[in-house]
C-alpha cells in the first residue's frame, strides 16, 4: 500500500526543490545540456510541466516539425514529450517558471482533494498497470530524477537526504529483480546485494532461484555484494552515465565478472 498524504507531501516538496534550484539560474544555465539526450535545463522544465498538463488531462498543440525523426525519440511517449517542450520552447525562464508554478500548485491542489480509494484505485502507470498511488510514487521519482539531471548540468551537487529521494530508491529497489535477472542475466542460483552508501544508506537484495526477485535477506553470502554510493546507483539505473564513469567508486566482494556484469546493464529507464 502506498500511503496517500505522504507520497502527496514528497511530490509537492519536491516541486518547490525544483523550483528553488533553478529559479537563480542565468541564461548560459537555463541551455546547458543535461544527461538526458537532447535536452537543456529548459527542456527538462518544459517536460515537467508538460507531463503535469498531461495528467490533468490537457494534449500538446501539434509542433511545427516533425519531433518522431528527433535522434533522441524512439517511442510515442517521446513524442508526446517532445511535443510539449516543443510549445515552450519559446517561453524566457522566468516565463517557464511561472508555469511551473501555477501547474504544479493546480496538480498539489488536485492530488490533495484526492481520497485513499482514489490512490489505491486501478490505473495505467509507466511500469504497467497498477494504482494510482504507484502512478504518483513514479511521479516523485521521475521529478527528483531530472531535478538530478539539472543539478549535474550546473554543477550543484545536492537533493539526496529528502523523502522524494528515499521513494526514489524505493522505486528503483522494487525493479532490482527485473534488473538483474532480465537485464543483468544473473545466472540461476545466483545473488546479489547492493549495498548502497551516503548519509542514507541501505542494502537490497536479489535472489535468482526461479525468477529473480528482491528479498528481505538472502540465505547466504551473496554472489556478489556491489557496493557504491546512492547517486551512482541512482544515475547507473537510469541511464544517466554508464559504469566507467563512475569505476572508481564502485566496489565488488564475491563474483566480480558477475558484479560488472550487473552494474553495466542497471540501465532500466532514460
Amino acid at each position: 500500500m502506498i500511503d496517500k498524504d505522504s507520497i502527496v507531501k514528497a511530490l509537492i516538496e519536491e516541486w518547490a526543490s525544483i523550483d528553488a534550484l533553478v529559479r537563480e539560474l542565468d541564461e548560459d544555465q537555463w541551455a546547458s545540456s543535461t544527461p538526458c539526450p537532447g535536452w537543456s535545463v529548459h527542456n527538462v522544465i518544459a517536460h515537467i510541466v508538460g507531463t503535469e498538463l498531461s495528467l490533468a488531462g490537457q494534449t500538446p498543440p501539434e509542433s511545427d516539425i516533425d519531433v518522431s525523426t528527433l535522434a533522441h525519440v524512439h517511442n510515442d511517449m517521446g513524442v508526446l514529450n517532445e511535443k510539449w517542450i516543443q510549445a515552450f520552447s519559446h517561453l524566457s525562464p522566468a516565463e517557464l517558471i511561472e508555469r511551473f508554478r501555477t501547474v504544479t500548485s493546480d496538480r498539489a491542489r488536485t492530488l490533495e482533494a484526492m481520497s485513499d480509494e482514489d490512490f489505491a484505485a486501478p490505473s495505467w502507470t509507466p511500469a504497467g498497470q497498477a494504482t494510482y498511488g504507484r502512478f504518483m510514487r513514479i511521479r516523485v521519482f521521475d521529478c527528483w530524477m531530472h531535478e538530478q539531471d539539472i543539478r549535474d548540468a550546473i554543477g550543484t551537487p545536492g537533493g539526496m537526504d529528502t523523502v522524494a529521494a528515499d521513494y526514489s530508491v524505493d522505486e528503483i529497489v522494487q525493479g532490482l529483480g527485473y534488473i538483474v535477472g532480465k537485464l543483468g542475466k544473473a545466472p540461476e542460483g545466483s545473488s546479489v546485494t547492493f549495498d548502497l552508501t551516503g548519509n542514507r544508506p541501505r542494502r537490497a537484495h536479489v535472489d535468482v532461484t526461479g525468477r529473480a526477485q528482491v528479498v528481505e535477506e538472502l540465505a547466504g553470502p551473496a554472489t556478489v555484494t556491489i557496493a557504491l554510493p546512492t547517486g551512482d546507483f541512482t544515475r547507473l539505473c537510469g541511464g544517466r552515465i554508464d559504469a566507467s564513469a563512475a569505476v572508481d567508486r564502485i566496489e565488488y566482494l564475491g563474483d566480480e565478472s558477475l558484479g560488472l556484469q550487473i552494474v553495466q546493464s542497471l540501465a532500466f529507464t532514460k
